[in-house]
């Protein structure tokens, strides 16, 4: 009886000393759990585990502004095609990414270009938006940490404040990201970015949340770059379709150059 007393008062001092020490704590993995979750449904949001998009590009710069409409094609995380529609002069130019690897076809040229990993942060087609942008090369949950920085009312409705910090061994150039989603319904509201010495670079703001192919989300996002407060990029869905079956040859590189 002594030597069972003596193992139980062990075992009640090692829970102690755990939970003093912070290994044992049921609260903070269900934060993270549930800010896992929030984040990688936003992430998720406008692809679904297949999608077809039909979006509205305007990119308004210091000397020249100009629209785009393209068809955004993906398949889960690993595939996605994008292709210019109109003006008539770019269409037929795309980005094609099936798993890590990035293709851009130029009509005009006849010619594929393979995107090195150093330039997934460059420009897509002039535009505020990148090459990982468009294409999510990057995943959130993957590549970073995340914590629930703040938890409760601004302007008069519950929201989440999500903090992003990069995980050593990730492909990106962010050094944190913050994000915020609206409690009711997790819309995200803004996205902002921030590089290594902790200067806002760019925000993306998202709205117009309206119901497209059965499921709620904002269709209209605008991506502002911090030191030209004059120029933006505006992405609009005109139309978006989730879980759709799409041909198998679609995320390939004979389709791409078609």
């Amino acid at each position: 009886m002594q030597t069972r007393g003596v193992k139980l008062k062990a075992a009640l001092w090692l829970l102690v000393l755990s939970v003093g020490l912070g290994l044992f704590s049921p609260a903070f993995a269900t934060d993270e759990q549930r800010a896992r979750e929030i984040v990688d449904r936003v992430d998720r949001l406008l692809r679904g585990d297949s999608s077809r998009g039909i979006v509205t590009m305007q990119i308004v710069t210091e000397n020249w502004q100009r629209s785009l409409t393209m068809q955004i094609l993906s398949q889960g995380t690993q595939n996605a095609l994008v292709r210019i529609q109109q003006p008539k002069k770019e269409a037929g130019t795309a980005t094609l990414k099936v798993d890590n690897n990035i293709w851009n076809y130029l009509p005009k040229v006849s010619r594929t270009i393979k995107i090195p990993s150093s330039m997934m942060m460059a420009s897509w087609m002039g535009s505020h938006f990148t090459n990982d942008d468009l294409v999510k090369d990057s995943q959130l949950v993957r590549d970073y940490f995340l914590k629930i920085a703040f938890e409760g009312d601004r302007d008069g409705a519950p929201v989440y404040e999500f903090l992003l910090t990069p995980r050593p061994e990730a492909p990106v150039v962010w050094g944190k990201i913050e994000l915020e989603v609206r409690q009711d319904d997790l819309m995200p509201t803004w996205q902002r970015y921030y590089d290594e010495d902790g200067t806002l670079m760019r925000e993306l703001r998202f709205s117009a949340y309206t119901s497209l192919g059965g499921r709620l989300v904002p269709a209209r996002m605008v991506m502002q770059p911090q030191d030209k407060p004059q120029e933006q990029t505006v992405i609009v869905y005109d139309d978006l379709e989730f879980d759709i079956p799409i041909a198998a040859d679609t995320f390939s590189l004979r389709n791409l150059e078609r």
